[in-house]
């Protein structure tokens, strides 16, 4: 009896730990935008350096943890051809996502981006019925059409400018629907690979496309200040190695059914600091649109809750 009440304790601990992670990491994940905001360089560049200067620690926690592996595990084993062509799609794919993802913060509000974005879930449970014949479950249908009708709500309304911002809300769209295919390819390389092992090589493509896209469209790659640079690195430390790594932890500790808080928080962290930090308001109407974008993707996420990542 005391050692089932010490192990039930240290699950109790363990469970309070990781809820805490996961709203340090949903937290440090919904202050990203600020950051993509506020920085001296162009979107794709921004973009470009959050991944380049996250990827060393990325690469760090794969090493480690295949020291740690089994002999024999996925980890260790040699990748033929068919997973490094989904390796290179995946990283390709998430690429175009942070590069739509960040050209839309500088287009449209933050919230609208943010709240937009996240509706990937809906593409993926589109896409994963044609590919793998996934059933679409009624909830669903229901979150899809509730998503849709507080995405017309979001986009039609814009108090800061009484116009409607479809050129940031398009690309927020679109970095929706490649961090859909993204999550496809994991889906589809998860039965023969660990998943750290493979996002870590994923990491390797997407900084290569940034890095190659920005060269060529002729970016400015060199910030003008030293505050330039600790604006790209507190960017590729809070939002993707820190906001990631606790929101990692927490899901691997919880239940399946609390990963939804990182969807609610991300958005309301993102849309409070914008309007704290960068003045940004929304209508009355954007912010019911906003809810029942939450709502339909909530509901939505039910069909596809074996894919959980958080977007950023």
């Amino acid at each position: 009896m005391a050692s089932q009440a010490v192990i039930q304790g240290s699950q109790e601990r363990t469970t309070r730990l990781a809820f805490v992670f996961l709203l340090c990491g949903a937290t440090c994940i919904g202050m990203a935008p600020i950051l993509v905001r506020i920085s001296e360089l162009n979107a794709l560049p921004t973009a470009f350096y959050r991944l380049f200067l996250a990827l060393p620690w990325l690469w760090l926690w794969t090493v480690t943890y295949d020291k740690g592996a089994t002999r024999g595990s996925k980890a260790l084993e040699p990748s033929p051809g068919k997973q490094w062509l989904g390796i290179a799609l995946g990283g390709i794919f998430f690429a175009l996502d942070m590069a739509f993802w960040h050209e839309s913060l500088h287009h449209t509000s933050i919230a609208n981006a943010t709240l937009l974005t996240n509706t990937a879930p809906i593409f993926v449970a589109l896409a994963a019925r044609f590919l793998f014949h996934e059933r679409l479950t009624r909830f669903f249908l229901i979150g899809m059409c509730l998503a849709l009708l507080g995405g017309v709500l979001l986009s039609g309304f814009h108090l800061d400018s009484q116009r409607v911002h479809l050129y940031g809300d398009g690309m927020a769209l679109l970095a929706a629907l490649f961090y859909a295919a993204y999550m496809l390819s994991i889906k589809w390389l998860r039965s023969s690979m660990d998943t750290l092992p493979m996002l870590a090589r994923m990491g390797l493509f997407s900084t290569a496309t940034l890095g190659l896209i920005s060269l060529v469209s002729e970016q400015t790659m060199i910030p003008a200040s030293w505050t330039g640079w600790v604006t790209l690195c507190s960017l590729a430390f809070i939002g993707q190695v820190l906001g990631q790594g606790l929101i990692a932890y927490g899901f691997k500790h919880l239940p399946a059914s609390l990963s939804a808080l990182s969807l609610l928080l991300q958005p309301l962290v993102a849309s409070l600091a914008a309007w704290m930090i960068l003045k940004e308001t929304m209508s009355p109407i954007q912010i019911v649109g906003g809810i029942i974008v939450l709502y339909g993707i909530s509901l939505a996420r039910k069909t596809e809750s074996r894919i959980v990542h958080p977007k950023s």
